[in-house]
């Protein structure tokens, strides 16, 4: 019975071969796997793809009258020895005073066969004369199109053009930007630095870029994007466009990979109103909000720093359906809010007249309050009167490294607030504490604190006082500067 092990050893020995054969089968096959996937994931050539969406982008170039000039400003400097000459040669041309055609060019891309177009604010703003120029091929037309003006959208810079043609467009259709993943490749079309139809490659660099405006929702990519491409479509690699390009961070006005292009689920919305209406028609709550900083949700007692602190409710939808300042705002419309950006945004997409469930937190608890939206376009907003630093006064008291008076009827002429105006007024400030680091400043007035009204310097340390006693280590003050308000957490370490 004792050989039978050296039998099985004998036997796994002839084994390895087989096993070292097999193995290395299994691992070739997976690289050609790889191989493949890859293959499919990137394409030989662009080529194809590029030929089917061409057809639908378009070249813009606009005209506008300028007012002829008086002087040889912008040739030589005011006073120079040159001035005269340049006056005597432009008077000789008869240049000084005639008006002049100014041209610009852009891009573009056709949305429907009946010849809706899509582009930059920018590319057609003031434009006296709007031409299209089609990708030449068959069936498009050969000779430039007058376009008219749909409607415009600053906010977003996005334009709606018309124009008429005698047999049908090809047009490419939108697709959902929410989709597009970082490393994601896509295509950027357009007429770059004039130079004509031009297709450049690159991929998604970053999602959710914000440059400047309320709704802004750019894609980053490194697709070469340069002026002239304004207007133009960012494509997937289906075919769909995901982005019109914008904008680009440039030190010399060249590309250097860092293009911007309007998410296309931001376009679609406004392109589909432009075309409905000739103008935007954004919902409007009507709050005030700042985001929720961690010392903001440590002092109200969220468990996470997200949501909308409202800090003002104008008279509006909000204030008619009862939201409240310090209301933080967790959910609008079925979906959550993680900051003020995304929720600006949110409440601009919905439909006008609409009611909507918004979901609070308030005084520990969770809220839900139904608002019928207004049209942001056509809310009215007041300008406060703007407040200067008062001069110094008795019954003041330093705290949280804050110098404070309660306001009174001089303090109000000064600041130029209400009879019925009541907090507490920063008359100075240690610029070494974390109250400067903040942002306040003297002229700041103080309505709340702990998310209770505050008229005295007392009602001030009781609130301090029960937030140590409830374990906080800051304390929420709501603080109003030139009318707006704005929260600010400043901590209670002794």
């Amino acid at each position: 019975m004792k050989p039978q092990p050296i039998a099985r050893a004998r036997h796994a020995e002839a084994l390895r071969p087989v096993h070292r054969v097999f193995w290395m089968g299994l691992l070739a096959f997976a690289v050609l796997l790889v191989q493949a996937i890859a293959a499919q994931a990137r394409p030989e050539s662009l080529a194809p793809l590029a030929e089917q969406i061409s057809p639908a982008v378009v070249n813009i170039t606009t005209s506008t009258v300028v007012e002829g000039r008086t002087g040889p400003q912008g040739i030589v400097p005011e006073g120079s020895p040159f001035e005269d000459f340049f006056r005597e040669f432009q008077d000789r041309n008869n240049d000084g005073n005639r008006p002049r055609r100014s041209s610009a060019l852009g891009s573009g891309f056709v949305i429907s066969e009946d010849g809706y177009v899509v582009t930059n604010n920018h590319v057609i703003e003031g434009a006296d004369e709007i031409l299209i120029e089609f990708f030449p091929g068959e069936g498009q037309p050969t000779e430039r199109l007058p376009a008219e003006v749909v409607g415009t959208d600053p906010n977003t810079d996005i334009a709606l053009l018309k124009v008429e043609a005698d047999n049908p467009l090809r047009f490419v259709s939108f697709g959902d930007s929410d989709t597009a993943r970082v490393g994601d490749w896509v295509i950027a079309m357009g007429n770059p630095l004039g130079q004509g139809f031009s297709v450049s490659a690159g991929i998604v660099s970053a999602r959710n870029r914000a440059l400047s405006g309320s709704y802004d929702d750019y894609i980053q990519t490194d697709a070469a994007i340069n002026r002239g491409n304004s207007g133009g479509p960012l494509f997937n690699m289906s075919g769909d466009v995901i982005g019109v390009n914008t904008a680009i961070l440039s030190p010399n006005g060249g590309s250097i990979g860092i293009g911007f292009s309007m998410a296309s689920n931001v376009v679609t919305s406004v392109v589909d109103q432009l075309r409905q209406f000739g103008e935007t028609r954004r919902g409007w709550l009507g709050v005030r909000i700042q985001d929720v900083t961690d010392d903001v949700a440590e002092a109200m007692g969220l468990e996470r720093a997200s949501g909308a602190l409202i800090t003002d409710v104008p008279d509006g939808p909000a204030k008619d359906a009862g939201l409240l300042a310090g209301d933080v705002i967790l959910s609008f419309d079925g979906r959550d809010v993680s900051d003020t950006r995304g929720l600006v945004r949110q409440v601009g997409n919905t439909e006008v007249g609409k009611a909507v469930r918004v979901v609070v937190f308030r005084e520990g608890n969770t809220q839900t309050v139904r608002v019928t939206l207004g049209r942001r376009e056509d809310a009215e907003r007041e300008v406060p009167a703007a407040m200067t630093a008062p001069e110094a006064i008795e019954n003041e008291k330093s705290v949280l490294g804050l110098t404070l008076s309660v306001l009174n009827d001089e303090l109000r002429s000064q600041l130029g607030l209400a009879d019925s105006a009541e907090g507490l007024v920063v008359t100075e400030i240690d610029e070494t504490s974390e109250a400067f680091e903040k942002g306040l400043r003297a002229g700041d007035l103080i309505t709340e604190a702990g998310q209770q009204k505050l008229s005295t310097l007392a009602a001030l340390d009781d609130r301090i006082e029960e937030a140590r006693d409830a374990g906080r280590k800051s304390l929420l003050l709501l603080v109003r500067r030139d009318g707006d308000p704005r929260f600010v957490a400043l901590g209670l370490e002794e």
